[in-house]
């Protein structure tokens, strides 16, 4: 049976093509939501750029027939309609001072008196519009489109059992035959393993490589990143793909403290200044304050970034080792790799139209990207040019995203079976004792 979907003003702003997801179903907008979507037409920020676009598309449907009356979208069978109401909600509901969501909630309301024989579904991100609605007896739905758990989250790593002889082989020629997966689905590419004999006598960690139908043993405790080793074997498979250039994009997902950011800048350090395989490290990160702003910041633009950028600076001095006052003079300084041109600071602001090639790119806190901002910066990578996107989805400052629906699970979803892409997800803190119990216990 056919649903009509009533669709709030903010899941079109936050996915403009959201009145082509509802398959062969009828999708009602409200006036009033195109009167609140004309606010935002005039802002230069995503939801601006959001705004135009509705407006677009709502053109384009308008050659089909007059948009009140109901036109077809897309080939699905689907129908669009642009409605308005006269019906008055309740006299609790009118006192409330929210005007434009009134409005919507009682075309929404009309529409099910109208059609008692056809299911009505009221689509919006806004809780508190959610439960009025239900108050109102509405059935209401968030709007999702890729609801991904974090505990489901892709994350890079499979376990095998092996039997005794079987893993012994391993150690013995290095690599084994590739076991079936579990769910009778194909192995994404670039992924690791742990394969042990089922009694917990013996264990290896081993990389997949499902083209030839085999698992290759990974041996010793890995290459050195500028002085520093992985320390579990999340870090360990990271630093397998931080340093395969093969891997033009990787993702790194972890709770605060598990070595994202340290790894990734101390990898882009040692194929820049050491094996010079890119001619700079770019390093940025989404301007997003925890707390109250502090307001505007004197200087120019490397003062204005200092404070968004001193964990950056922070890890550098530790890999540096510039960390200690005893030890200030030893080893290059910070200031000497800025100043040498092999490593760039720079606000992702400005990212739109540039072609970046040859560098060794870092997008720390990349959790508080839209997926679209998070294209926008993919889509500049240039030739022989390495990403690497990083961030922690329970922490997010950005009011528009959330833990399911940010640009770095995006980019883990959408990128799981490419074979220029990776993804790990790190799980063991190994900042300090302290930061792991934090993370865990608050």
């Amino acid at each position: 049976m056919k649903k009509n979907f009533v669709l709030d003003t903010n899941v079109l702003l936050h996915d403009p093509n959201a009145m082509f997801a509802f398959a062969d179903n009828n999708v009602v907008i409200p006036i009033y939501v195109i009167e609140e979507i004309d606010n935002f037409k005039k802002d230069l920020s995503e939801l601006g750029r959001n705004a135009r676009q509705i407006s677009r598309l709502l053109d384009e449907l308008r050659a089909g027939g007059r948009l009140i009356d109901g036109v077809p979208i897309g080939d699905t069978g689907g129908n669009l309609r642009v409605a308005f109401t006269q019906t008055e909600l309740p006299e609790e509901f009118a006192l409330s001072t929210h005007a434009a969501d009134n409005r919507i909630l009682a075309t929404a309301l009309e529409n099910k008196l109208e059609y008692p024989d056809v299911p009505l579904v009221f689509i919006t991100k806004d809780i508190n519009l959610r439960i009025r609605a239900s108050a109102l007896g509405i059935e209401v739905r968030d709007y999702l489109v890729e609801n991904t758990e974090i505990d489901e989250l892709y994350s890079g790593i499979f376990t095998f059992v092996l039997e005794p002889p079987a893993l012994q082989k391993l150690f013995d020629e290095g690599q084994a035959p590739l076991p079936p997966p579990t769910n009778g689905d194909t192995y994404p590419p670039n992924a690791f393993g742990v394969a042990d004999d089922g009694n917990g006598q013996g264990s290896a960690l081993v990389r997949l490589h499902p083209e030839a139908g085999v698992i290759r043993l990974l041996k010793g405790k890995g290459n050195p990143l500028w002085g520093i080793r992985p320390r579990n074997k999340e870090q360990r498979f990271a630093v397998e793909l931080l340093l395969d250039d093969r891997v033009q994009l990787l993702t790194l997902v972890g709770r605060a403290g598990t070595g994202k950011t340290l790894l990734a800048l101390a990898a882009g350090l040692q194929r820049v200044v050491e094996d010079r395989a890119f001619q700079r490290m770019l390093v940025s990160r989404p301007v997003f304050p925890l707390g109250r702003d502090i307001g505007f910041l004197p200087g120019d633009v490397e003062d204005k970034l200092r404070p968004w950028m001193q964990p950056v600076h922070d890890n550098l001095e530790l890999l540096l080792g510039l960390a200690g006052a005893d030890n200030k003079k030893q080893g290059r300084s910070t200031q000497e790799m800025f100043d040498m041109d092999l490593i760039h600071i720079e606000p992702l602001t400005y990212i739109r139209g540039r072609s970046i090639p040859k560098q060794f790119i870092l997008v720390d806190e990349a959790q508080n990207l839209t997926p679209h901002e998070v294209k926008t910066i993919i889509t500049r990578v240039g030739e022989d040019t390495k990403i690497v996107l990083t961030g922690d989805p329970f922490q997010i400052d950005n009011p528009y995203v959330d833990s399911t629906n940010n640009g770095l699970v995006h980019t883990v979803n959408r990128f799981k079976n490419e074979a220029i892409a990776g993804h790990i997800t790190l799980t063991r803190g190994e900042r300090s004792v302290l930061a792991e119990r934090a993370a865990k216990l608050l």
